[in-house]
């Protein structure tokens, strides 16, 4: 889009027909050759103006991190299980979901036979997933049995969301830190109603996803900024809420799967829940077949100390 300068195009050609100088020549050729003459400057000027602006609008706009081919949730096989009839195995943490225990702040807490890192530690070595990653799913668990007890969102849950949406913040070859934060942004793809893919305006001016066209999905759990802004939460004490740091992102989703009361450890409460936060029946399945096995395989280890 060009910038407006106040004068036409007309007004630049007549500025230069004012400024050459009237010489004597037969009139067919001196008329073709001053209407050639013009029609270069003019193409000139343009040309000069319309880089000049170019740059300062690649300049001034947010810069979109690289695209990948990477899907964290191609090679995730979808459980042969019927959506509404059961929901995945629980998967307390650290001692059993009676005992009443409260989210880590700044550092983690002790938290009975066990602490949170400690429990993290063990379920990592049986399931695969980062133990980074695990204390912050169990984190958000822990935070909603104290604030929504009836909710009953379990941290597996989380951890196979976590899974499909960015490999545990490990999408695209970022290395999910001691901070809680991966080596680079996760931003997910252009919502520009491409095929299979939603259409979605900007709605943040490039503040979360670097894209002040359209929004992408940010961090983690993959929230849309729109999305983000409504449920912003602080899982890690530091009193700032960022998509991009898995504790504050995996407790957002807790507290959207958690929404309007829901129950998410019973099998509408928990097939609703899910299917809110992607609308594929495919998607579901995915996430319980991983909640499910990484509740089953942790179970060895729930009590250890």
């Amino acid at each position: 889009m060009r910038k407006r300068t106040g004068k036409t195009e007309d007004d630049r050609i007549d500025a230069v027909d004012q400024a050459a100088p009237a010489v004597p020549a037969p009139a067919s050729r001196s008329a073709g050759v001053a209407v050639l003459t013009r029609l270069i400057v003019v193409l000139a000027v343009l040309a000069v103006a319309g880089g000049g602006i170019w740059l300062v609008t690649r300049a001034s706009t947010p810069e979109a991190s690289p695209l990948t081919t990477e899907i964290p949730a191609l090679q995730v096989k979808a459980a042969d299980v019927r959506p509404g009839s059961v929901a995945p195995a629980g998967g307390a943490v650290v001692g059993g979901a009676d005992q009443q225990t409260t989210p880590q702040q700044a550092h983690p807490r002790s938290t009975g036979p066990a602490t949170l890192s400690q429990w993290a530690s063990q379920v990592a070595a049986v399931t695969t997933v980062p133990a980074r990653a695990l204390a912050a799913y169990g984190n958000a668990e822990l935070a909603m049995r104290a604030d929504q007890p009836k909710c009953r969102i379990s941290w597996a849950t989380l951890a196979g969301i976590g899974r499909i949406e960015s490999n545990h913040g490990q999408y695209a070859g970022a290395v999910l830190g001691a901070d809680g934060r991966p080596s680079k942004p996760i931003v997910g793809v252009p919502l520009d109603g491409s095929a299979g893919v939603q259409a979605i305006g900007d709605t943040d001016g490039g503040r979360y996803d670097g894209d002040a066209g359209v929004d992408r999905a940010v961090g983690p759990m993959q929230f849309i900024p729109g999305t983000w802004r409504k449920w912003a939460s602080d899982g890690n004490g530091d009193g700032l809420g960022d998509p991009q740091q898995i504790d504050d992102a995996a407790l957002a989703a807790a507290r959207y799967l958690c929404a309007g009361g829901r129950d998410m450890a019973s099998p509408s409460g928990w097939w609703a829940g899910i299917l809110s936060y992607n609308n594929s029946t495919e998607y579901a399945q995915k996430v319980f077949g991983l909640a499910d096995g990484y509740a089953k395989a942790a179970q060895s280890v729930r009590k250890q100390g």
